[in-house]
């Protein structure tokens, strides 16, 4: 997907300030936080929405955000995982992420 945002920051045509990457997933940091700590996880391969991404590439997202809670110093105090999915779930672009919050005690507003 050439117009996909996140397709176009995978193929470093968008820059970005990453803060994890592996031959299967980047993460990087959201350009309009909410929270003290937002990050964006994002598979390499183009999968639109949750329900329609392959078992193991779920499994490796999940694998690297262990990674990154752990990298980013989020495991003591606590994190909110996000993954937003269609038009009425909040899902703004047809890319399947997750949004890591953290950071700062968060309320129940935050939800990437």
């Amino acid at each position: 997907m050439s117009d996909c945002i996140f397709c176009r920051i995978i193929n470093n045509e968008i820059p970005s300030n990453k803060v994890y990457e592996d031959e299967h997933v980047v993460a990087f940091k959201d350009i309009d936080p909410l929270a003290a700590v937002h990050i964006v996880v994002v598979p390499k391969t183009c999968c639109l929405h949750f329900h329609k991404t392959e078992d193991n590439i779920l499994a490796h997202i999940m694998s690297a955000i262990k990674k990154i809670v752990v990298e980013q110093d989020l495991v003591d105090k606590g994190y909110r995982l996000v993954n937003n999915n269609g038009i009425d779930g909040g899902q703004t672009v047809d890319h399947v992420h997750f949004h890591i919050l953290g950071g700062e005690k968060l309320g129940s507003n935050l939800t990437g």
